[in-house]
């Protein structure tokens, strides 16, 4: 087996990529990094009646949104392709063939009916359906009798009775029987390679050192071993991670807050913080030195990429199925956006915006920064930015019944006419200016709290929350402020 490391992500593009493939994808990725060895993607397309192109544009768009970017693929080749499998049809055959004149496989001339109706009979009986063997020893006259009739065969390996043991990097020790599992279809009558076996032969082909996939893949791995020594090939190390599961243990799915890295992106979800959420998923990752920022009950959950990949170890993952915590990636994504570079975070909030209805192609660059800067801080997601974006662009500030209700207390006539006379005499208003004539009107009308806050919020924001008034002072330009403070006095009057 080849010194240095090779891993794959394999994806079949019948769909966009939901969590449970990222995550492999990433654990791909980390330990090819960590090891200084080579990610490959490979594209496993033989699925020709779901395969669709637009899945394949997505999925390597998404692997590039997150940074996974790989050093061999359809796109930008390598030593070892082609690397979509319909393109390797050739090498399918080439070593079914082999394994035929062998006699380590045999054709199959068995109707897919037929097949059917015994595999039904063997899980009314309580027995694994296998293949009963019945093509394993046909005369050349059986054989030519069936083709006469037109009758195309599969190809089927020949597994032996046995035990078929491999140390999982994961799970540790893991047997199957033989016996369990029957002789197999590697070739389909229709000439298009059987799962375990197209992979058997790319990966021992492409030089794959570590097979790093889903649990539910573990027991396609006795099969793929068995294919690897009757072919002479090396066998990979294999890692079967854990399945992901929903809050409430179910198979993670939509209801759960994710199904797929697209509606991730598009709820607004940085490409840090879903790295960083799923590396750590399902793995016992080092404990925090004391007084470390960015972690919660002693364990760090705030790990920028070189921290991962420097700490990422297959050994060290859960045997367990791990629980996708849609509040935990919340978290973790807030973190990401309020430390975020302003240009970068600004840039990824602009299709947030534009699809809320807020045009800011014609806005001052550097105000857009500070009305962003601004409210960083009171999102978890990029798709909640208009909430309140709304306090900087829209013309006119709703106020609801409740908050008029607010502003008809006796003490606001004094807050708002002392608000908007200190604001009149400033020619530019900053945070630390904010502060100051927040205190003077405290002082003046001698209130403080809620009954301070309040309608100087709602007066300027239409809100009884929100980001730091100091901060929405500072953005907000003048006039603007001086109008919003007459319309909120208007109700005042008229009480």
């Amino acid at each position: 087996m080849s010194n240095q490391i090779r891993v794959r992500f394999a994806p079949s593009p019948t769909g966009h990529l939901h969590m449970g493939n990222v995550r492999t994808a990433l654990f791909n990725y980390l330990f090819a990094k960590k090891h200084n060895g080579s990610f490959i993607l490979r594209i496993e397309d033989t699925d020709f009646d779901r395969v669709k192109k637009e899945y394949e544009d997505s999925i390597l768009e998404d692997l590039k949104w997150l940074g996974l970017n790989w050093d061999e693929g359809t796109d930008c080749g390598g030593d070892y392709g082609p690397y979509r499998q319909s393109e390797r049809i050739n090498l399918y055959r080439e070593h079914a063939d082999r394994l035929l004149n062998e006699g380590k496989a045999y054709q199959c001339f068995c109707s897919p009916e037929e097949l059917e109706r015994k595999r039904k009979e063997s899980l009314s009986k309580g027995l694994p359906p296998r293949y009963d063997g019945k093509c394993c020893n046909l005369s050349r006259e059986e054989i030519v009798s069936y083709e006469q009739k037109g009758i195309k065969p599969s190809i089927r390996f020949k597994v032996e009775t046995g035990l078929i043991e491999f140390e999982d990097m994961v799970r540790g020790k893991m047997t199957f029987k033989g016996s369990d599992i029957g002789d197999f279809v590697i070739l389909r009558s229709d000439g298009v390679a059987a799962y375990n076996f197209a992979v058997t032969v790319d990966d021992a082909l492409m030089k794959i050192t570590h097979v790093i996939r889903g649990e539910d893949h573990l027991s396609n791995t006795p099969r793929q071993i068995l294919l690897n020594q009757a072919m002479g090939f090396d066998i990979p190390e294999f890692a079967h991670l854990s399945m992901i599961l929903g809050y409430d243990r179910t198979l993670l799915s939509k209801r759960h807050g994710a199904a797929s890295l697209k509606e991730l992106k598009g709820e607004g979800y940085l490409s840090e913080a879903v790295i960083n959420y799923l590396s750590l998923l399902g793995w016992s990752n080092p404990p925090l030195p004391p007084f470390t920022k960015g972690g919660r009950g002693g364990i760090r959950e705030i790990m920028p990429l070189n921290d991962i990949i420097k700490n990422i170890s297959i050994e060290r993952v859960s045997k367990s199925p791990a629980v996708f915590d849609i509040k935990k990636l919340k978290w973790i994504n807030s973190h990401y956006i309020r430390n975020k570079d302003i240009a970068e975070l600004t840039e990824l909030a602009h299709p947030f915006l534009t699809k809320a209805g807020i045009s800011v192609d014609t806005v001052d660059k550097n105000w857009l920064y500070k009305v962003v800067d601004t409210i960083r801080d009171n999102i978890e997601t990029l798709s909640e930015i208009d909430k309140y974006a709304r306090i900087f662009f829209d013309e006119i500030i709703k106020i609801d019944s409740e908050n008029l209700e607010i502003l008809k207390d006796n003490t606001v006539v004094e807050v708002l006419k002392s608000l908007k006379d200190r604001i009149e005499k400033e020619e530019n208003i900053t945070e630390e200016i904010a502060d100051k004539i927040i205190l003077y009107i405290k002082e003046k009308a001698n209130i403080k709290g809620k009954k301070l806050m309040m309608p100087i919020r709602i007066a300027l924001t239409g809100k009884t929350e929100g980001p730091e008034l100091k901060k929405i002072m500072s953005v907000l330009r003048k006039d603007e402020m001086i109008k919003r403070i007459n319309l909120a006095q208007k109700p005042i009057a008229n009480t």
